[in-house]
């Protein structure tokens, strides 16, 4: 006997009245029309399952912590690292815990299940560093949360640097970060990507650097990057995050750069709702978006994700958690509003996502984790439209949060009683 079969679903490749089989917390089926006995039936009623969400670049040693100790008035993301740099003497280990496991029951009951989240080591006591492996160690049972040694102040422009991130390593973290462009010249931002790659290939860690995240169109240190990515044998295990520099840049570079970048084998990340947010602020009219290019990167061969980045901090006084509200801006920055562009946008927070963090079993296919979520939509496209209710979410065949039907009750005479927002389909 199953241990959970779920009926009538929608996939998110178009196959419609599916069943997902699940037994020992793994997908042993995925069949059209399965009728077998289970310890529980769910009847999906023609709503979509997917793999759960996946927030490949986050920052949960402050997320929650909007006003203190004050509000970034400019909405700068200079003003946002200083602010960040005078909490920083502030933050308590406890506090910081439990404002990182809020964040994931928002995480969990949004269908968040893996989460890339930077750590800054620019701190020599490591405080948040050994915060955040705690958090790992809590939330393990239902979240996938990876950390990466991210040196917030430049690992070569803040004494001790290296030495912190090397340790910060030393303790458990799995991803090796970086932020050239905030070094103190072009030539030590360089410098520095060559470093921690170097750092990374000698340990047999990912690479994951934060990279030209300025509207300066002459910021290139993605260039570097993927050189060194290729020179170092790195191919698949590095990722670029940001790369707003990318929206500025003249179109003879950029036909150079997106080949190199697909070459390499290096993914990106965008970030829409913070790229939107932060970039752009110094011009007047016409106004940047700021967001890399990511038709363009996508077109290009290269694995594109989008992340949150963040939530209620120094940088952004938003946000929920929600993977789908990520997806709606990324669609409407990028301009990808046909039916294949928005389901670029979906995948953009589901596998090719999970493809940057090196998920093992991930997907929906018959030896996968069952780890899925039922949304409240009929396919990808109006998931992002609806950001639709998380019916049940799903780890390794557990259900792990519910959320009922959202459904509005109308009181107008000659009317239907209800509405849940989605149109009646066919003739």
């Amino acid at each position: 006997m199953l241990d959970l079969l779920v009926t009538h679903a929608t996939l998110p490749d178009g196959r419609t009245d599916m069943s997902i089989a699940v037994q020992h917390g793994r997908i042993v089926e995925v069949i059209n029309g399965l009728d077998a006995p289970a310890h529980e039936t769910i009847d999906a009623q023609g709503m979509l399952v997917a793999p759960h969400f996946v927030d490949p670049h986050f920052h949960m040693d402050a997320t929650l912590s909007y006003g203190l100790p004050r509000v970034n008035e400019s909405g700068t993301l200079l003003e946002g690292i200083a602010l960040w740099g005078e909490l920083k003497p502030l933050l308590k280990a406890e506090a910081l815990i439990e404002r990182a496991l809020t964040y994931c029951d928002w995480a969990t009951a949004k269908g968040l299940l893996a989460i890339r989240t930077h750590v800054d080591t620019s701190d020599p006591s490591l405080l948040a560093v050994d915060a955040l492996l705690e958090v790992k160690r809590r939330v393990a049972p239902y979240i996938d949360l990876q950390l990466v040694a991210f040196p917030q102040d430049g690992v070569l422009r803040a004494a001790g640097g290296v030495d912190s991130l090397k340790r910060a390593l030393d303790k458990g973290v799995d991803v090796v970060g970086g932020i050239p462009h905030f070094e103190r010249t072009m030539a030590e931002g360089a410098a520095s990507v060559k470093l921690l790659c170097e750092i990374a290939a000698e340990r047999g860690k990912l690479v994951d650097m934060h990279c030209d995240e300025s509207d300066d169109p002459l910021s290139r240190h993605i260039e570097t990057l993927a050189y060194e990515s290729q020179r170092l044998g790195l191919q698949g295990r590095v990722n670029g995050s940001h790369c707003t520099s990318m929206h500025s840049m003249d179109n003879y570079y950029a036909s150079k750069l997106l080949p190199l970048i697909a070459g390499s084998g290096v993914s990106v990340i965008a970030n829409p709702l913070i790229n939107i947010t932060l970039q752009g602020r110094h011009d007047t009219y016409p106004k940047r978006r700021g967001m890399t290019r990511v038709p363009e990167l996508m077109a290009a061969g290269v694995n594109v994700a989008f992340g949150h980045d963040c939530v209620m901090d120094p940088w952004y006084g938003m946000g929920s958690g929600d993977m789908l509200e990520v997806a709606h801006m990324g669609l409407h920055v990028a301009q990808m509003t046909s039916q294949d562009g928005i389901r670029a946008c979906f995948e953009a927070v589901t596998t090719n996502a999970a493809k940057v963090m090196h998920l093992d079993g991930y997907g929906l296919d018959a030896g996968c984790d069952a780890s899925f979520v039922l949304l409240q939509a009929r396919d990808a496209v109006e998931a992002i439209r609806l950001r639709a209710t998380r019916l049940k979410v799903f780890k390794k065949g557990k259900l792990l949060a519910e959320t009922p039907a959202s459904t509005a009750r109308l009181h107008v005479e000659g009317r239907a009683e209800a509405t849940s927002f989605m149109p009646s389909r066919g003739a």
